[in-house]
């Protein structure tokens, strides 16, 4: 194999390793040298590719959030195919399928870790990639929001609220449910509340 070839095939292997154990542990939880012996290279060999954690972490965001942003926006054209909440359960299938961990808790965790431009940087990945194509999921016609409720809030509110569904030791309704189970019973909640409004 040609050294280009070979540094191509270790750039993307770093960046999957990185992946792994940046959506696993998050930035604080992964080193550099864990992502170096996950892929079987040195530190130094791992610092010809990347200059810093900072980069490889950005780089893993920036294209776990591209990925995300086609899954929704796709879900997102498909109203005419399906009701508001189902696309609602498809968007959150979309984001836990690429998530192993809370989103928001891995994204916003790393944020006192960084430096000032590349938390701008991280900051405009997740408003671009997560928050505005689910915002413009509550901007669908079919989607009714209270009046004083924004889409921009309902989005934000909405990723905040997905916590439960990553958590391995507590699963609200039970360990007997599927993940689509868990999702429809999760989104009920965050859609309908918890009291009726009957009278």
């Amino acid at each position: 194999m040609k050294r280009e070839a070979q540094l191509e095939k270790t750039h993307q292997a770093i960046l999957d390793a990185a992946r792994t154990l940046f959506l696993s542990r998050g930035y604080q939880g992964t080193s550099t040298r864990d992502i170096a012996k996950a892929v079987g290279i040195t530190q130094p060999a791992l610092y010809h590719h990347f200059d810093d954690k900072e980069v490889i972490y950005l780089q893993v965001i920036k294209t776990v959030g591209g990925e995300i942003k086609a899954g929704i926006d796709a879900v997102n054209q498909s109203s005419a195919a399906l009701s508001a909440e189902e696309r609602l359960v498809k968007i959150t299938q979309v984001l836990t399928d690429a998530h192993p961990r809370d989103i928001f808790t891995i994204i916003h965790s790393s944020f006192g870790e960084l430096k000032p431009a590349n938390m701008r940087q991280l900051g405009m990945i997740f408003q671009t990639d997560y928050v505005r194509p689910i915002e413009s999921y509550f901007k669908s016609k079919d989607v009714e929001l209270r009046r004083d409720i924004q889409p921009e809030a309902a989005a934000e509110f909405y990723i905040t609220s997905l916590s439960p569904l990553f958590s391995k030791f507590h699963r609200i309704g039970g360990a007997d449910l599927t993940q689509e189970e868990h999702i429809r019973l999760l989104l009920d909640l965050i859609l309908h509340g918890l009291v009726s409004s009957e009278t």
